[in-house]
Parts: C-alpha cells; structure tokens; sequence
C-alpha cells in the first residue's frame, strides 16, 4: 500500500514511519512542516530506503496538500500532523487552533476531493485515519475508564483543539461518505521523544544534574503506552479497520507523575550512577501545578483487542528500561535540540 503520513517526523509519525518501511511493504511519503519538534534525524533509519519520500509541507496549505497527494496517490492517509504539548497550548492556543482545527479540516477536504475522484477497488480501500488523544474525553475520577463512547469533555486548549479536529472528521465520515478512521491514544513514551515531554525530560535534566519538575503533587495518573505498540496498532486499525470506527489505544499502565519520575530515577541510579552517590530522586522538585490539570486518563482498549487482535508488548517497567538505555546511548540526538531548540524551560503558566 501506499501511505501518506503527515506529521511524519514527530514523534509518534516517526515511529509508525520507521515501522512501516522495517516491517512491511509499503511505500510511505511523509509531508510534515518540519516545525520545532519535526525532526529529519527521527527519521533517519527509514531515509535509505527506496520505500521511503519526504515533502516538506504545512497541512493548512491546500495546494500543498493536493499536489503531495495527487502526485503519491495514496492509499491511506494517515494523519498526525498536530500541535501536542498542553504546556505550549495554555501559552500560546491560537496556533493549536490553526493547525490542529484548520489544518485537519484542509486535510479532509483535499481527501474528500481525491477520493471522489477514485473509482473501483481504488475507491473502496481508501481510508482516512485520524490520530488523536484520550485528553478529548476529559478527567477521571478513581474508578472507571474511557471507551470509545465517552462524551467529550476536553480541558486545555490542546484537548479543545483535538476534540474539534475529531468531531471535523466524524462529520466528514456521515456527511460525505469518506471512509474515516479514528484513534484515541493515551500518553506515548519511548525513543526519539522530544524533550519538552514528562519521560524525556526527566531523564535529559537528571542527567545534566538539574531540578526535576513535578507539577502539584505528582498525584495526577496518567495510562502509559510505549510509541512501537502504538505504531502497531495504528497499522491494525488503517489495513483493518472498519470505516467509520473508532478505536481506544492503551499501554495498561496506569502510573502517577511522581511514581514515573521515581521509576525513571531509580533506572538511572544503576545504569548512569551521579558521580557523588546520591540518588536521583534527590533531584525531584515539586512546582506549582499546570492549569486546569486533569486528575486521571485511563484508556479501555477491549475493542481493538478484540476486533483487530491488537494489545500491548510491553509493560511499563520494560519500555522505561528501554527508554533510558535509548536515551543514554543517543545523547547526540538529544543535545542537538537543546543547543538549537529548546532549553527544557517551564511553559504553561496561563498566559494565554
């Protein structure tokens, strides 16, 4: 098949892109923008192949976006392409706004257009996969988990802008008859993740003997899935899936911030001991809480297990083990965004 991917050199598009080009044969063309946490080198292992394109692109760009899928003539469209991080949302939400509303609208519209213009086989495996967030449905209480007939409830304005580009998507689906596909993920972690995230950042400010920042009282649970799982489930749900469907993706690993900090700490101590002796958690700080944060996200991913066969790998302990060791061993990666990029700052504080 051939996949178009937007977003494709973030961190979850990159993933399911290295993926594909290792573990199937498809062709994928990735169109991405290339914004601060659009990364060519997350991309690399997948680069050599002849199974592999790159367009640089904004996805609110209509012309752009025609002309990349009329001249790749997808198969699937997988969409990821989307401001992510709450943090950057509460400072700054018009720009979530206009990526992830306007440009999941020009998406579907260019899609909508390419697709009717299909016939035959071409036209009835066409699919339209959307990739969002389980920060849509809101905050949970102790009990209880979020399925795919959760109202929305979104909080942020990241989860706003994520929850409208769903409801643009579904709407597209009844209204014109495209062949749609949604996913709702919970927290992705593992290799290539940039740094302004919880896991990421941990392990690069522990390294560099700096504070470490707990928001609140670390109390808030987050359900943790590592980013390979994740790429195997969105390739479930775009070859099998039924259109029309959404489908919950979850680690079963549901953990406190403070728990995952101190799990990250406990990992370093006996692979990367601080040269004094003292460990880790010594460094934990805890600042004030992020604006209107959620309490709980727990994911019930009983649908696609049972119709797509799909469940996670790995468990919690084993993709932080891994994630460390991949952090500790590519610090090149990592060291190149702090020198050009980002500083590992506080954001979030309501500024709007």
């Amino acid at each position: 098949m051939r996949i178009l991917v937007t977003g494709g050199a973030g961190f979850i598009g990159s993933a399911l892109v290295r993926r594909l080009i290792e573990h199937t044969e498809h062709e994928v063309l990735v169109f991405d923008k290339l914004t601060y946490a659009g990364l060519l080198s997350s991309l690399e292992p997948a680069s050599k192949s002849n199974r592999y394109g790159f367009v640089q692109g904004d996805i609110c760009d209509a012309e752009a976006v025609r002309a990349a899928i009329a001249d790749f003539r997808p198969q699937v469209i997988a969409h990821l392409a989307a401001e992510s991080h709450v943090d950057r949302s509460i400072d700054g939400p018009g720009e979530f706004v206009q990526t992830n509303v306007v440009g999941t609208f020009v998406m579907l519209q260019q899609a909508l257009g390419y697709w009717r213009g299909l016939e035959g086989e071409d036209k009835a495996s066409f699919r339209f996969h959307h990739i969002s967030t389980d920060e849509v449905f809101g905050s949970l209480g102790e009990t209880g988990l979020f399925t795919e007939t959760t109202p929305y409830d979104p909080r942020s304005p990241y989860s706003a802008s994520k929850a409208a580009s769903d409801h643009l998507v579904s709407a597209w689906g009844h209204t014109y008859g495209l062949p749609v596909l949604m996913t709702n993920c919970s927290n992705n972690y593992g290799p290539y993740h940039f740094p302004e995230k919880l896991i990421p950042l941990i392990i690069i400010r522990a390294l560099n003997g700096e504070p470490l920042p707990v928001y609140g009282d670390g109390s808030n649970v987050r359900d943790w899935l590592f980013v390979d799982d994740h790429a195997r489930a969105l390739q479930a749900v775009f070859e099998r899936g039924r259109p029309g469907q959404t489908y919950n993706v979850g680690g079963n690993a549901e953990r406190r911030n403070i728990d995952v900090v101190r799990a990250i700490c406990a990992s370093l101590d006996r692979k990367r001991p601080r040269a004094d002796g003292k460990p880790y958690a010594d460094q934990i700080t805890f600042v004030t809480d992020r604006p209107g944060h959620d309490a709980r996200y727990a994911i019930d991913a009983t649908k696609i297990r049972d119709e797509l066969g799909w469940e996670p790998s790995k468990t919690f302990e084993q993709g932080i083990e891994e994630t460390v060791d991949w952090y500790l061993n590519n610090s090149d990666w990592w060291q190149a965004i702090l020198d050009k990029r980002y500083k590992t700052e506080r954001l979030g504080v309501a500024n709007g």
